[in-house]
């Protein structure tokens, strides 16, 4: 067996061997599964349908799938969230080429410095899953693989440039020769932008257009030097400057920096036919500036892992050992031992089993199991079981129930908003979450549906609450949140004539349950996230041209979680075309928020207006 398909097979942590491949994942068990094989709600992208996104960045992307909400405070560049299916942006884990992603002060990934342009293959994995990664992974997995060479050497280069100042280039090299593959990528992007918080009457606030500029650079180099034996270095550096309105101040305009960067080295082998094995080390930085307002903040986590694969029997047994270790900098940091610095780790042991049964294998059954000792809070055991029966060669029912948890973030334990012992402050737990769900699935040649009941209870929630058991007369942070979220996904997909339909619909309730005496907001929805949204798309071939259309809907949101502060719903509608001018050369055309719709994902920050881009991409033979 070739050594990048046990790479695959072995760990999410790998990327596969041919990207382009869509029914084949390995994120929701770390293992290479067909997706009529997964017991889960899965998504997986592939490089076309990143490359229809001409306009925006990931988070424009995933905001086109079930489950996911963007907000965003302005324009590319600025501070975004992801909710999917209502959990906060934190309890969504975020991997690049297996590299955990993650900030030590917000939590959560930096959506805004992950490159659309270095990206080959996105993988979704929806619902509880840290019985498989540990922390983070409440709301679901987002697991992000680069370039990576295969065949003969081939360059790729694209242009464009677009409405609001905007100006686009990317540049590719990928191949194999002998032992060795390879892939190289560079990309930067500029735009001039729009007035992010027009809506502000005030001379605090500069009336000014917000724009940006992005530079990232991704390198993979592998070396298969025998059938049985793999190593493989990747690694991916993003920047973004970007301007916003947010001081306080006459006439201040300030700036954000965004840096990114994942690092990976990986040893993959295959022992026996029946036992496959990888050790990986890798690291990732998020550094987060502002200026002239003056805040500055990193995170470092490094994860050393050993993953094992084994044959038993009809089943699959898979291992893993696994260490995490964060460091955050941050100048608010005002209860460690060295101020302004904070550390931990978590040492983890997990095991999962997969198997199918049955005369021709219509039951399958998932059970996953996982231990993490953290030095900061203890101990957190979490564990997940799925089953699925096949009905109809075209009908197939899953369930699944597991649990999850986050770790609290440094920021929120040891800053002035953190427990303090002396005040009568409990050192904070971590986040819970009990996730179950029902799914039903159908798929005959071009029509597929696919329905999702889920319930996901999330307990020892952080929120910021009341003073007086920390350092600060403003609030601390506290166990005390409770939310359900609960919902319903619809998803379908149909040939008319020559039309291919896709759509999604979502109908949640991602509500606070919090029961404290007193408590205003119990029953509310959370913030900025509404109760339906939806999307449909429509694509066709004409003249030559691949055409497309899609319509993104979303209900009322609140901006606080009283529900006082009202986002009214919006619907835009998108279109892209493409067409081959000659068999290496494209034209790309995309044209966003067609009717000029203003409407707003976060108070007093607007969104992008209508919004056009037209594009080249090059790919000569070599």
């Amino acid at each position: 067996m070739a050594l990048s398909t046990i790479a695959l097979a072995t760990s999410a942590l790998a990327a596969p061997k041919d990207n382009s491949l869509p029914t084949v994942m390995v994120t929701a068990t770390r293992s290479a599964m067909s997706l009529s094989q997964v017991l889960a709600d899965v998504t997986v992208l592939t490089r076309a349908d990143i490359e229809r996104q001409a306009l925006g960045g990931l988070a424009d992307l995933l905001r086109t799938q079930a489950c996911f909400e963007m907000v965003r405070n302005g324009g590319p560049g600025a501070n975004t969230s992801m909710f999917v299916r209502g959990a906060d942006t934190r309890h969504t884990l975020v991997l690049v080429d297996g590299v955990r992603v993650d900030s030590q002060a917000t939590g959560g990934a930096s959506w805004q410095s992950i490159p659309l342009a270095q990206i080959e293959r996105v993988e979704i994995v929806r619902g509880a899953a840290s019985a498989i990664y540990g922390s983070d992974a409440i709301g679901g997995v987002v697991q992000i693989f680069t370039r990576k060479g295969d065949g003969a050497p081939q360059f790729e280069f694209g242009a464009g440039i677009g409405n609001l100042g905007l100006a686009k280039l990317d540049a590719s090299l990928t191949g194999k020769s002998g032992l060795f593959d390879y892939a190289l990528s560079l990309a930067s992007e500029r735009g001039t932008g729009f007035n992010s918080r027009p809506v502000l009457n005030d001379p605090a606030y500069t009336p000014d257009i917000d724009g940006h500029r992005s530079h990232s650079a991704t390198a993979r180099l592998g070396a298969q030097v025998t059938a049985e034996h793999r190593f493989e270095v990747v690694a991916m550096k993003s920047f973004i400057w970007s301007q916003y309105d947010g001081a306080a101040k006459p006439k201040v305009d300030d700036q954000n920096f965004n840096e990114m960067q994942a690092l990976r080295g990986s040893w993959s082998a295959q022992f026996t036919p029946g036992w496959q094995s990888e050790l990986s080390a890798g690291e990732s930085r998020d550094r987060y500036e502002t200026s002239p307002s003056v805040y500055l903040t990193e995170t470092r986590i490094r994860n050393f892992a050993w993953n094992n694969s084994f044959k038993i029997g009809p089943g699959q047994l898979n291992t893993l050992l696994e260490r995490r270790e964060d460091r955050l900098l941050n100048t608010g940091l005002t209860q460690t031992p060295t101020a302004g610095e904070a550390d931990r780790h978590q040492n983890a042991v997990a095991a999962g089993y997969i198997l199918e049964a049955g005369q021709n294998k219509e039951w399958g059954l998932q059970a996953h199991l996982r231990h993490d000792r953290d030095s900061q809070f203890g101990g957190a055991t979490t564990g997940t079981v799925a089953a699925g029966y096949t009905l109809s060669p075209a009908w197939r029912v899953i369930a699944s129930a597991g649990t999850a948890f986050r770790a609290p973030t440094l920021y929120q334990s040891f800053s002035p908003y953190g427990p303090d012992a002396t005040k009568g402050g409990k050192p904070l737990l971590a986040e819970r979450g009990r996730n179950t769900e029902l799914g039903l699935q159908y798929k005959a040649g071009s029509n597929e549906f696919g329905l999702t009941a889920y319930r996901n209870l999330i307990n020892n929630l952080i929120i910021f609450g009341s003073a007086g058991t920390c350092n600060s007369q403003f609030g601390c942070y506290q166990n005390v949140g409770q939310a359900r979220l609960q919902g319903l996904t619809l998803r379908a997909g149909t040939r008319v004539a020559e039309v291919r339909l896709s759509g999604t619909l979502d109908l949640q309730a991602p509500k606070d349950v919090t029961d404290t005496p007193n408590y205003a907001s119990y029953g509310k929805l959370l913030a900025r996230r509404s109760n339906k949204h939806a999307s449909l798309r429509a694509d066709t071939e004409l003249w030559g041209w691949s055409l497309g259309a899609q319509t993104l809907i979303s209900g009322r949101r609140f901006d606080n979680a009283a529900n006082t502060v009202k986002l009214g719903g919006y619907a835009l509608l998108n279109l892209d075309a493409q067409y081959n001018l000659t068999p290496t050369l494209r034209l790309q055309l995309q044209l966003d928020n067609v009717f000029d719709r203003a409407y707003q994902t976060a108070n007093t920050y607007a969104s992008s207006p209508r919004a056009v881009f037209a594009g080249l991409r090059y790919t000569p033979k070599l």
